[in-house]
C-alpha cells in the first residue's frame, strides 16, 4: 500500500531548525497497530496519519503517535499537518482539524500556521508528590522551583517555573517514563519572552506546541506574559525554535513557521 509521505519542519527559524514530523496521508486503510509499528520505524518524536473526518465540520482527521503511544493531540503534530492538508486540499484559509479532542481551528498566513489552544484536560496544583518527581526529572531541588502546575491538554504535561532563562538552560534532566514536565523561565522584558525545554518519559522534544499552548493559558492567567509573545526552545538539542503566542481575546493562538522539506512515497505492506 502507498501512501504519499511528508517531513516537515515545525517551529523553524530556518533549514533543519524546528521539530521534524513525519506525515503520512491516505491513512484511512491502516489499522492502529501498522500506524503505531511506523511511528515508532520513522522514530520522529511524532508522526501522523492523514485520515477522511468522521465530523462533517472538519477538513481532515488525524491520528497522532509517538513511537511508543498515541496522543490525542499535540501541538506541532497538528501545525505539521495542517500545512501538508492545506497543500493535498488545495485551501489558503483557516482548516478544521478532528482529532481525540475533538474539532481544533488552524489558521495559516504566509507559511506561518497557528492553532487555537483547545481546553486543559487537567490543570491545577501539583501534588507534594507530582511536584517531586518533576523536581527530580529537572535535577533540581523543589525549592527552585518559583511556581508548578498541570497544564494538560493531550500529551499530560506538568509545568514547572524556574527564576530565568539562564537557570532552564543549564538543565540537565532525566527523562523518567510516564512523567512529562515542561519547564519555563522567563528571560524579563525582552523578546523571546521565555525559554522552555519539555521533557518526555524518554527523550527531551525539540519544540513542544502543546505544552507552549498550556504554559501560555498558566502564565496568561498568572498575568505575568503579555497577550502577544514569542518563546524559545530547542536550544540544548541543537534546535532555535520560536513559538509565537496570539491571546486575541476568544482564542489562544500558538503558532510558528513550518516547512515540507521531503516530499516522497512511503510503502506501508511489502509489494
Amino acid at each position: 500500500m502507498q501512501h504519499r509521505f511528508f517531513e516537515v519542519d515545525v517551529f523553524a527559524t530556518g533549514p533543519f531548525t524546528g521539530n521534524p514530523l513525519a506525515v503520512v496521508a491516505d491513512a484511512d486503510g491502516l489499522s492502529t497497530e501498522e500506524m503505531q509499528r511506523i511511528a515508532h520505524w520513522t522514530n520522529f518524536s511524532e508522526t501522523t496519519f492523514l485520515c477522511s473526518p468522521t465530523d462533517p465540520g472538519a477538513d481532515y482527521r488525524v491520528r497522532i503517535f509517538t513511537p511508543y503511544e498515541e496522543f490525542p493531540f499535540a501541538g506541532h503534530p497538528t501545525l505539521g499537518s495542517a500545512r501538508v492538508a492545506a497543500e493535498l486540499l488545495g485551501k489558503s484559509g483557516p482548516l478544521i482539524q478532528e482529532c481525540g479532542v475533538g474539532l481544533v481551528t488552524v489558521r495559516q498566513d504566509e507559511g506561518r500556521f497557528a492553532f487555537a489552544t483547545p481546553p486543559l484536560l487537567r490543570h491545577g496544583e501539583l501534588s507534594e508528590a507530582e511536584r517531586s518527581e518533576a523536581a527530580a526529572v529537572l535535577g533540581i531541588d523543589e525549592e527552585n522551583i518559583v511556581d508548578s502546575g498541570w497544564v494538560d491538554n493531550g500529551p499530560g504535561w506538568r509545568l514547572v517555573q524556574l527564576e530565568s532563562a539562564e537557570a532552564v538552560r543549564k538543565l540537565r534532566p532525566t527523562p523518567t517514563p510516564g512523567v512529562k514536565v515542561g519547564v519555563v523561565g522567563l528571560t524579563g522584558d525582552v523578546e523571546p519572552a521565555y525559554e522552555v525545554r519539555a521533557i518526555t518519559g524518554q527523550f527531551e522534544d525539540p519544540v513542544t506546541g502543546s505544552f507552549n499552548g498550556g504554559a501560555a493559558q498558566f502564565l496568561r492567567a498568572k498575568g505575568v506574559v503579555p497577550a502577544r509573545y514569542t518563546a524559545a526552545q530547542g536550544s540544548q538539542v541543537g534546535r532555535d525554535g520560536r513559538v509565537f503566542i496570539d491571546d486575541d481575546g476568544d482564542e489562544l493562538w500558538v503558532g510558528g513557521n513550518v516547512h515540507v522539506r521531503v516530499r516522497g512515497t512511503l510503502g506501508s505492506r511489502d509489494d
